[in-house]
């Protein structure tokens, strides 16, 4: 039907049968979800990808050969490359910091409820990054006592423009695009487009990395 949006493709990777089917079972029967594929291993992802064009992939952290964040990296090397959600049992600090700099838009524990995990897939597909309950604050915490980062991230940021700072600063506060449309007095498609220039002008990946360079420099 004209104007009705095609499934979300998505890609479960896990070393265990189990996760990877209750997964698969779980999301394939919800509307505007279409599970294309499944991978057992870190290794299986480049030809998973290839075969199947997921749009959102879920992955696991630890596996036997290749694990999720080199897995992760080689993604987001490609053209077009898909939204990863890490999906894992491990909850420390570097796991998440390192997950999140390979290039991941999400980080959610095994134990996240089912509504959740849907409503992460939902949302890194339309560019909004999700964590696990807590885990935010965390991460900002732990990356404000990094060695160095409040100098490297002013030194980054000051090569924006002060409205890209603006938009800086409320991407950092959580906010949406609409929201942070409303609080500038921009229209969402010039929001997004200073997000797309932040982006570019810092070598980033995602919203999550943007709010943890803004939290480096003190801006938020």
């Amino acid at each position: 039907m004209a104007g009705v949006n095609p499934p979300l493709r998505v890609l479960i990777v896990d070393d265990e049968d189990l996760v990877r089917g209750g997964l698969t079972m779980m999301l394939d029967g919800v509307h505007g979800i279409a599970v294309v594929g499944e991978a057992a291993d870190g290794d299986e992802v480049p030809a998973a990808a290839d075969a199947h064009a997921p749009d959102v992939v879920l992955m696991d952290l630890r596996m036997p050969r290749v694990d999720g964040i080199t897995a992760t990296r080689r993604l987001r090397l490609r053209r077009d490359p898909p939204e990863v959600i890490v999906l894992t049992t491990f909850d420390a600090d570097e796991d998440i910091l390192r997950a999140l700099r390979a290039g991941a838009s999400g980080y959610l524990l095994k134990d996240t409820p089912p509504a959740r995990i849907v409503q992460a897939v939902h949302s890194v597909a339309a560019g909004e990054p999700i964590l696990s309950p807590g885990i935010t604050r965390r991460l900002m915490d732990r990356a404000l006592t990094r060695a160095g980062a409040y100098e490297r991230a002013r030194d980054a940021l000051a090569a924006l423009s002060p409205r890209e700072n603006d938009v800086v600063v409320a991407v950092a506060q959580g906010r949406s695009n609409a929201d942070i449309a409303a609080e500038l007095h921009m229209s969402v498609a010039t929001v997004k487009a200073h997000v797309s220039n932040v982006l570019d002008k810092l070598h980033l990946d995602n919203r999550t990395q943007i709010a943890l360079l803004a939290h480096d420099a003190g801006m938020a």
